[in-house]
């Protein structure tokens, strides 16, 4: 792929939640990093509501190199809160996130950039070796990713990798919450952004405790039945709506009809059949879901016009050189 341009300044987002003694060997990571980019580079550390001394840790760092930027939350917001945080207060044309517990490398941080500068949107990173348990790790993230590149046509290895590089652009549009974040590549894909991967180093934990767990695998059932539904329906709702609702109802028309032939044709009694009520039930059943589907397009549309939201992104706009955006041809 032809390179767009050389991205310039970089921002590093950083979640910390509990990470105290990871701090200090992460800043020392992170120095040697961008000390050695040839680019301006900011680093954001988001303390996601510490208890274990992080906050005044982070201070200290943000005390001693003016490169460093430290943004204390209230209290724990999770993982995709405080991305979206670190994102909101980034002020570099590229935007690279990793965990604050050095299993992610800062030294994969350059090659990162250099896919992004190839004119790449979303450089996800994938570990391909990775340093972690084999059932409560490997399994449920290995079933995860395979579900999630089925459902939303992007196929990633690692979606649950916090390694990325983002092009700043790519994430103004993209609204965090829940746990979101692992999905930003689906969602950049689908508004038309530029998508891939590429192996990166993953270190065994040396500091502190993992936040992880099986059970963290359900909340992203639930959020991946979101995405599906934004990325598919967002903006004609009654198309998922009103499918099931005309299938509903049709069946309930046929059970009907069956029933009313039966009853003329054969003279069997319908008040004691129970088909009659799954037909009533059915057909209602349909007018609810159609009922439902209307008011989802009159939501989206309210959304989208009264944010004067566009339905559509664009990458870039071409003109004859010399020729300014405020110029009409034949003038």
């Amino acid at each position: 792929m032809a390179s767009e341009h050389i991205l310039g300044r970089v921002s590093i987002v950083a979640p910390v939640y509990n990470e105290v003694d990871a701090l200090w060997p992460l800043y020392e990571s992170l120095v040697k990093v961008i000390d050695k980019l040839g680019r301006p580079a900011e680093v954001i550390l988001i303390n996601d509501g510490s208890t274990d001394g992080s906050d005044q840790r982070l201070d200290e760092i943000a005390d001693k190199d003016d490169r460093f930027t430290v943004i204390h939350l209230r209290r724990n917001f999770g993982q995709t809160a405080a991305l979206a945080a670190g994102f909101d207060h980034a002020r570099g044309e590229a935007i690279v996130a990793l965990d604050a517990d050095l299993q992610n490398d800062p030294e994969d941080i350059p090659r990162l950039l250099a896919k992004l500068d190839e004119g790449y949107d979303v450089v996800s990173g994938w570990r391909k070796h990775r340093k972690d348990t084999w059932l409560t790790r490997k399994l449920p993230s290995a079933i995860a990713n395979w579900l999630i590149s089925r459902v939303t046509g992007v196929h990633l290895h690692d979606y649950g990798c916090s390694l990325k590089a983002y092009r700043a652009e790519v994430l103004r549009d993209v609204k965090l919450y829940g746990d979101m974040h692992r999905f930003i590549p689906a969602l950049a894909y689908w508004a038309g952004g530029r998508v891939t991967e590429m192996e990166v180093t993953h270190h065994a934990r040396k500091y502190g405790k993992t936040k992880y767990g099986i059970s963290r695998t359900l909340r992203v059932l639930l959020d991946l039945a979101t995405v599906k539904f934004l990325l598919a329906y967002a903006t004609h709702p009654l198309q998922i709506f009103g499918r099931w609702g005309l299938i509903s109802g049709g069946l309930g028309v046929l059970i009907g009809l069956y029933l009313t032939a039966d009853k003329f044709i054969h003279g069997a009694a319908l008040a004691n059949r129970p088909a009659l009520m799954l037909a009533v039930l059915l057909v209602l059943m349909g007018m609810q879901l159609i009922t439902m589907g209307l008011i989802a397009e009159l939501q989206a549309r309210t959304y989208y016009e009264a944010q004067g939201k566009p339905v559509y992104t664009v990458r870039y706009v071409k003109y004859q050189a010399g020729r300014m955006r405020e110029d009409f041809p034949g003038d």
